[in-house]
């Protein structure tokens, strides 16, 4: 039993080596005078003059220094430069260094330069275990052409990266950046920021809450609610990749392009803004909304594309475009506004509902007055059509719905106050109107005819007197003498199922399924409270998970270092 434990004992004092047997002594170099008597700094030797120490390959100069061998630690006064290889330079007015614990303290006038860098501050940590220096008495760093202050900061030289926490700005020639946490890379340029962060540009204004940028390509990827604001334009999105040198932007996921002054907003889910050519386009549930005297009026269609400066704005949509606002809906293939002239085209299969009016026709034009921002007029080139909807009837009989009819090659119509009140078809005109009295409450007979021209007049986008003009041929019938065959003209096609009602009509289903996927997803994404920012590396075409780092303890001074005189 006592061989046994003899053994144990063996084994615990002498199987594990001393951790101490591994700790390297200073080494003093030189110095002009060493003083071991001294009685004023108990335990210490007091080296004076052109003082060089050596550290496992760190060098440290001073004008004088005192040492505590038993504690292998060394304090520097005076013009105190330390250095690292030839990678890490420090100068400082004071400075402290633990050779057991590799820990150096600088302070006074702190100068801590690397080949990417140069850092300037009161007072500097410097970790060599863990290759990381740290301050808390703010500093400035100067790289290439960025210079970057803080309240405090870590440098961690493996990656070459610095880590900022408070008060952070970065001036650039090109923008200013302030945040509150930003990692900074020097060798690459590459910023990472957490939290309320702002750049500030000549011409553009970024915030972020979670981002990257690049400063040395001026390419950002920016996400958690980012934007970016030119002049009155402010893009939003849940990301936004942003390239400063060719003035282009592009947003993924709730994206919004506002003109704040010159009340225009388009939303999608996927855009691309180009400031140097004023062009912006967007699609994945894409609408624009323009206020016009009080009424929103709000246009769709699978890609928008938006170029021109305000005023001069020319708006395109492809593709199942349809518009909508209170008094007036419609539908086409296709879409051409242009502010300037006011000019609005409904391209391929047109259709515009007035009230209970239906046109149609090969090409609508909508045109506006540019000053009063109200419709002005409408034209119909070519198969020009109008249906409406016998309302009198249709609540008698809802399921036999019956229709006036007006038809002629082109069509001219007249807005006032955005309704229609007088139009006039042109050239092989036809007309199938039902009359009533004066009270609307008695058919009184069915006006069927052609001439060359008809004139309407509508009252609350009703129509109340059609008027055949040049050669008109027309004949009344009674209800009951007009055959339900000829109560259709020629290529009659009463469109209202297709009628658009709400703004939210104007979505076809495949883009409101697309819609709410997107928000469901973001909704989901927003849950996640430490959620990974997906960020850009040497190149955009790929993005890396990169953790929100957590905040280190600050290390204290070693528990040997006493203050310095």
């Amino acid at each position: 039993m006592k061989k046994l434990f003899f053994i144990i004992i063996s084994i615990v004092l002498w199987g594990v080596p001393s951790v101490a047997q591994d700790k390297k002594k200073i080494i003093i170099e030189n110095a002009d005078f060493i003083d071991r008597n001294q009685t004023e700094i108990p335990g210490a030797v007091v080296l004076t003059g052109n003082v060089r120490i050596l550290h496992d390959g760190v060098k440290m100069s001073c004008n004088k220094a005192y040492q505590f061998e038993s504690e292998n630690y060394i304090k520097g006064f005076g013009n105190v430069v330390m250095n690292q290889g030839d990678t890490i330079f420090m100068n400082s007015k004071y400075a402290e260094y633990n050779g057991d614990k590799k820990f150096a303290f600088a302070s006074g006038d702190v100068s801590m330069r690397s080949p990417e860098m140069r850092l300037t501050t009161d007072t500097v940590y410097f970790d060599r275990n863990i290759q990381e220096a740290y301050y808390n008495s703010y500093g400035t760093i100067v790289n290439d052409k960025n210079t970057l202050k803080s309240k405090s900061g870590r440098y961690f030289m493996t990656q070459k990266k610095y880590q900022f926490t408070t008060a952070v700005t970065l001036t650039n020639p090109e923008y200013v950046m302030k945040s509150n946490h930003l990692d900074y890379f020097t060798n690459s340029g590459h910023s990472y920021v957490f939290g309320p962060t702002t750049i500030t540009g000549k011409t553009s204004f970024i915030y972020t809450e979670k981002g990257f940028y690049d400063t040395k390509k001026n390419v950002a990827h920016l996400l958690t609610k980012s934007y970016i604001k030119y002049d009155t334009q402010l893009i939003k999105g849940d990301s936004i990749y942003y390239d400063r040198k060719r003035e282009f932007s592009s947003a993924t996921n709730n994206v919004s392009v506002t003109d704040t002054v010159n009340k225009f907003d388009i939303k999608g889910h996927y855009g691309e803004v180009y400031k140097l050519k004023d062009s912006l386009f967007i699609t994945k549930h894409a609408v624009a909304t323009t206020l016009v005297e009080q009424d929103s009026l709000y246009t769709h269609a699978k890609r928008m594309v938006v170029t021109g400066k305000p005023g001069f704005r020319i708006m395109r949509g492809y593709n199942d475009a349809r518009f909508y606002k209170t008094d007036m809906s419609g539908k086409c293939d296709s879409i051409h506004s242009n502010e300037a002239i006011g000019l609005t085209q409904l391209i391929k299969r047109p259709v515009v509902w007035n009230g209970e009016s239906q046109v149609t026709g090969d090409v609508i034009h909508l045109i506006s007055n540019s000053k009063t921002e109200q419709l002005d007029s409408i034209k119909v080139l070519n198969n020009a059509f109008i249906v409406q909807k016998d309302t009198i009837w249709s609540k008698v009989h809802p399921d036999k719905p019956r229709y006036s009819q007006i038809k002629g090659v082109n069509l001219y119509g007249k807005f006032r106050d955005n309704k229609l009140y007088e139009i006039d078809l042109i050239k092989n005109t036809e007309k199938l109107y039902y009359m009533y009295n004066d009270g609307g409450t008695e058919l009184i007979g069915i006006d069927k005819g052609i001439s060359s021209k008809i004139h309407i007049e509508l009252e609350n986008n009703q129509i109340v007197v059609v008027q055949s003009l040049v050669m008109p041929k027309s004949t009344s019938y009674p209800d009951a003498d007009l055959d339900e065959n000829a109560r259709k003209l020629k290529n009659f096609v009463w469109r209202g199922d297709e009628r658009i009602l709400t703004k939210d009509d104007i979505f076809p289903q495949e883009e409101k399924d697309l819609h709410e996927a997107i928000l469901k997803k973001t909704r989901a994404t927003a849950k996640v409270v430490d959620k990974p920012m997906e960020v850009m590396q040497e190149t955009l075409d790929y993005d890396k998970d990169h953790p929100k780092p957590k905040p280190k303890p600050e290390a204290a001074p070693p528990a040997a270092a006493k203050s310095g005189q």
